[in-house]
């Protein structure tokens, strides 16, 4: 007997890492030493207060009991102080943020509590696919605008103007850019307010990279009138090594959050104690973290490098974020180019088709690999290229 399933699963595919990954196990498993460069999954620990703040939270009295579906309130007052610090953003830790169990579920939320059926979104690409994805799974339709090197991957607000946006409801940006490591700056979060609130369009910046490789971490809260239209998504997972904690925030106005909120209420039942006061010792980690953790980075982005010229890419040195964005040689399919980089030399690298069209000719080198696996990576290529 078969049961059908909803028609939304007929708008989406299984994510591409989680089918590729899948692949590259069973690769693993039968003895190749495949080396991972595709995912930005940190491979570094998080900061040691941040272990031993959840290690001294799960023997307190009352640490494993349902929580607030707002996290608690020194969570919410931390997430204020950070903001305020790191990006001169104020906001009321009662009703202007609220705690994510990952930034990633707040795009399901965001979506649930703003999109209806026939509702048009603005995705960028490339961009990130789960943009798309969810989009589709709510019933809404994903309309992509061009991100292109020419335009140093920004939105191109005069050919989006000419657009029928009678129908959009949602717009996606996200800086430093993933995959691009385009950075954004004041000028474009300024013309991309101007333009939600001409539109009536909510905006919601997706802001995780702001502190890698970057000395100039913006958000789009910082610009005058954003809490009108925009929402800021962002998270603890690149920044402090936390991915696996999942642990991410959205911020903006006290009715955008409400919106969310009734959402979320009805999707978890808070986040377990302990995961938030390890994420307030994050939040108030001092400077030399962040400068510790680029320095780290910087020794492996100088390798990757390396590893894209030897394959004949071309990239941008001036890229923010936690990625390598390598144009290919002309001509080159990047699909069948790293499937056979992955199965003659045992290197998986992420193809930038997958990020959308605009991706295709492009291929993507994670940094959360050690200098080690850099180096031996560059081994195995300098033997076939």
């Amino acid at each position: 007997m078969s049961i059908q399933t909803a028609k939304r699963l007929e708008t989406v595919e299984e994510y591409y890492f989680s089918k590729k990954l899948r692949e590259v196990r069973g690769l693993v498993a039968s003895g190749k030493p495949v080396l991972n460069m595709a995912i930005g999954s940190p491979d570094l620990d998080p900061p040691a207060e941040v272990i031993k703040a959840i290690q001294e939270a799960v023997i307190v009295d009352g640490a494993h009991k349902y929580q607030s579906y707002q996290g608690i309130p020194e969570l919410r007052q931390a997430i204020a102080d950070f903001y305020e610090d790191k990006y001169k953003v104020v906001l009321n830790p009662d009703n202007e943020i609220l705690p994510l169990m990952g930034s990633k579920e707040g795009i399901m939320h965001i979506s649930l509590a703003y999109l209806n059926e026939g509702d048009e979104v603005l995705v960028p690409n490339p961009g990130y696919p789960t943009y798309t994805s969810v989009t589709n799974l709510v019933g809404a339709t994903p309309i992509f605008y061009d991100l292109v090197e020419e335009n140093g991957w920004e939105p191109d607000f005069h050919s989006l103007s000419k657009m029928d946006l009678s129908k959009v409801k949602i717009m996606w940006i996200n800086y430093p850019n993933m995959p691009t490591g385009a950075s954004g700056n004041i000028d474009m979060f300024k013309k991309t307010i101007e333009f939600a609130k001409k539109h009536s369009i909510l905006l919601v910046k997706d802001n995780p990279y702001s502190f890698i490789l970057n000395d100039n971490p913006i958000s789009i809260l910082s610009i005058e009138g954003a809490k009108e239209v925009a929402l800021e998504l962002n998270s603890l997972s690149k920044t402090f090594n936390m991915a696996g904690w999942r642990v991410g925030m959205v911020s903006g106005s006290v009715d955008k959050i409400d919106a969310i909120l009734k959402v979320k209420s009805n999707m978890d039942s808070g986040m377990f104690q302990g995961i938030q006061k390890g994420a307030i010792a994050a939040l108030k980690i001092s400077n030399s973290w962040y400068d510790k953790m680029n320095t780290i980075y910087k020794e492996r982005r100088v390798l990757i490098w390396e590893l894209a010229t030897l394959l004949g890419c071309t990239y941008d040195k001036n890229a923010k974020g936690m990625f390598v964005w390598a144009k290919l040689p002309k001509g080159i399919d990047g699909m069948a180019f790293i499937d056979n980089i992955l199965y003659k030399n045992d290197v998986f690298i992420a193809p930038g088709d997958i990020f959308g069209s605009n991706g295709k000719g492009y291929i993507r080198f994670s940094l959360c690999v050690t200098k080690e696996n850099i180096q031996e990576a560059i081994k195995r290529l300098q033997v076939t290229v």
